[in-house]
């Protein structure tokens, strides 16, 4: 009975971290970008094997408790992997009805090179204030900007960590936003409170990252304006170009506003685009159905065909054909399977006890504020490495830390905001977490490509520090 009720001891419950972290290294030198086709969900399921082994076999923990741990964790993905199916059909429909395309002629119209970028973060960041996901914004915006910034011959790094720190920046400080509620109400801190403590942190963050990206886009190299303006000649020639198809993106950010649920507002989303594609793009579909006399079933065909398969428009210009093709609901596929795989190995790691003896490691730091504070900061961060969930790590870290902070005398609002300032933004920087699997989907561009260029993500943590170590607005209790 005594050994059924041990606790693993930290280096044993870090095996099984080691192990993943290695065999996704080797995942990656072998695969590269295509690592999520397979390898990296072998690796997590290895892992999850074996700290499923030491947890039963070396600490005699039910298997039954494993399983329940499991089923939780999947049960929490729930929502985000519907999110993200919809979000495969936007990304088809949106496309083949033009809506896509007509944005990124209109972007390569009015928006340079040299600003792009910096314009791209403050339009997803308003964009995301005014919705509060930076799901939907990045699905949305964000899909047709990194159209316009691979038009314009900008790295996709580059432009992909733009939207991702404008999106994230704008979902952090929104009233609207799930991930902000869920800080402040699990240390039970007002949420209009949470937001103006969280000013402090937020917008010096996202000065440096405005800052960055002016000085990258003045600098680095872009296609020159007669390939800007061969692309937008082809897409116009190619598609049916027409302001009216921005109805689409208006109704959707109006369902947006109207504060209707995400899934409602995608499908709805999906809805406005395949009644602009059989307005104003009936070749086309006929040409992804393969017929050239299109009649209702073929129509119909080729609607279904842009929800959940893949789309190839010929544009006559090679890596234009790449910037219109998708991948639709089956494209998403791939990135389900490695959200299941990343939930299975949470699952085990908490349902184990092995994630609770790697954060006490974290709990040994707390003595003075930036002590309290970093180690805030490294447990969120942690919590995304290990959970695989930006909603469980912002819980753990929230409720790891909360005690902790009334004993120390330390002010609720800085706990939850440490907490944001971590578990939310680094979220998306994780291969294996939901957050990273998503937008590296979504975007098409590798987690570990965009990752550097993310400069609002990766400085948000640090100021946190930075800011408690210097005492700004900070108080203790009485």
């Amino acid at each position: 009975m005594k050994q059924s009720q041990r606790t693993p001891a930290a280096w044993v419950a870090a095996i099984p971290l080691i192990l993943l972290t290695l065999l996704f290294y080797l995942v990656i030198r072998c695969f590269g970008g295509d690592a999520i086709y397979g390898g990296s969900q072998i690796a997590l399921l290895s892992a999850s094997s074996l700290a499923a082994m030491i947890a039963v076999v070396g600490y005699r923990v039910p298997w039954s408790r494993l399983e329940e741990s499991i089923i939780e964790h999947i049960r929490s993905s729930t929502s985000a992997i519907l999110i993200l199916l919809l979000i495969g059909a936007i990304s088809g429909t949106w496309m083949v009805s033009g809506v896509v395309p007509t944005l990124i002629y209109y972007g390569l119209e009015i928006l340079h090179p040299s600003y792009f970028l910096v314009a791209t973060a403050l339009i997803c960041g308003g964009v995301s204030l005014m919705t509060g996901s930076s799901w939907t914004t990045i699905a949305t915006i964000g899909v047709a900007l990194m159209g316009v910034g691979n038009a314009m011959g900008l790295p996709e790094g580059w432009v992909a960590g733009a939207i991702i720190s404008g999106a994230y920046f704008g979902d952090k400080l929104s009233l609207l936003s799930d991930t902000t509620v869920l800080a402040s109400s699990t240390v039970g801190v007002p949420i209009f409170t949470h937001i103006r403590y969280m000013l402090y942190t937020t917008i010096p963050s996202m000065v440096v990252a405005l800052i960055v990206f002016a000085i990258a886009g003045l600098t680095l190299p872009h296609a020159s304006d007669a390939a800007s303006d061969l692309y937008a000649s082809t897409l116009a020639e190619v598609f049916h170009l027409s302001p009216w198809l921005l109805v689409v993106p208006i109704l959707t950010g109006v369902l947006i506003a109207r504060k209707l649920p995400a899934l409602i507002t995608l499908f709805a989303a999906v809805l406005f685009a395949c009644v602009a594609m059989l307005v104003a793009q009936q070749p086309l579909i006929n040409e992804v159905a393969g017929v050239t006399q299109g009649d209702f079933l073929s129509t119909f065909k080729g609607i279904l065909i842009t929800c959940y398969g893949s789309t190839a428009i010929e544009t006559g210009n090679a890596q234009l054909n790449d910037l219109v093709s998708t991948g639709g609901m089956g494209g998403m596929m791939n990135t389900v399977w490695l959200i299941l795989c990343a939930m299975v190995f949470g699952g085990i790691m908490t349902g184990s006890g092995m994630l609770r003896a790697l954060t006490d490691i974290f709990l040994r730091w707390v003595r003075r504020t930036v002590a309290s504070v970093a180690s805030t900061v490294g447990a969120g961060i942690f919590f995304n490495l290990c959970s695989a969930d930006q909603y469980i790590s912002i819980i753990l870290t929230g409720r790891l830390f909360k005690e902790l902070y009334e004993e120390r005398g330390l002010e609720p609002r800085l706990l939850s905001r440490a907490v944001e300032d971590s578990a939310t933004v680094t979220s998306v920087l994780i291969p294996w977490n939901s957050c990273g699997m998503t937008q590296a989907t979504v975007l098409g561009v590798a987690t570990f490509i965009y990752l550097p260029y993310c400069i609002f993500n990766l400085v948000s943590p640090l100021m946190s520090i930075l800011v408690a170590a210097i005492g700004w607005h900070i108080k203790r209790k009485r």
